[in-house]
Formats: C-alpha cells, structure tokens, sequence
C-alpha cells in the first residue's frame, strides 16, 4: 500500500477540519470540524502502523485512545451547547464571549463619569499585593 494515499486524504480532511473551525459560527459544527481533524489523525496513525508493519501495532492503540478521547470531548462538548443554547437561545459561537458575569450595579460602586472613576470602562484593573 503506498502511504501517499492516505497521508493525502488526511490532509485533506485536516484542512477541511480547520476550516469549519475557522468559518463556522454554530458550536455544534465546530464540534463537528474537530472531530474531522482527529479522524485525520487517526487515519494518518493507522495508515503509519501499516506501512512501517509495527509489531506492537501502536498506532492502532494509539487510534483507540484518541477515539475514546474524542467521546468524552463530544459529550462534554454537547452537554456544555445544549446548556448554553437552553440558557441563551442560540448556539451562535460570537454571542458566547457574552455569557461573561457583569458586576452588579450597587450603590457603593462609583458610576460611569464621575470624577473619581480611574478605570476605563472595558478593562481590568491590574490586583497589587
């Protein structure tokens, strides 16, 4: 068996990997996107057992692990999506960055323009000890 074969198809399915990372916005494509790359990597680890006749067949091994790696990935993955998209709405990957915690306004905090407010507004004062 030549190993350009499946060397190029992996590469293939790595680049397509990468790019629905890249260009998707749902997280259940991207999800979808990685599982495609560590199927190229495991295409490319059996196809290298093969051609180099391992005794020990550990790229097969190997395959395994990465496979029951990437179950564990997807169902934590589906848990966290389905939980943002009950809280959210959406599974839209660019509104996630808002699921951040703003702080409460309370009357002890000074208010945006007053003149005792140092901190510009969208960054994190630095913590001295």
């Amino acid at each position: 068996m030549h190993l350009a074969y499946p060397a190029v198809l992996a590469a293939l399915l790595f680049c397509v990997g990468v790019y629905g990372v890249l260009a998707r916005r749902n997280a259940i494509l991207v999800l979808m996107s990685v599982e495609l790359m560590l199927n190229a990597v495991n295409l490319n680890l059996v196809a290298f057992d093969v051609w180099l006749r391992d005794a020990l067949h550990a790229g097969q091994a190997l395959t395994l692990f990465t496979i029951a790696v990437a179950a564990a990935e997807i169902g934590i993955g589906l848990a966290i999506v389905l939980m943002v998209h009950r809280n959210r709405g959406t599974a839209d990957v660019d509104r996630l960055r808002d699921t951040a915690e703003r702080p409460d306004d309370t009357d002890d905090t000074p208010h945006a323009g007053t003149p005792h407010d140092d901190t510009p507004h969208g960054e994190k004062a630095e913590a001295t000890a």
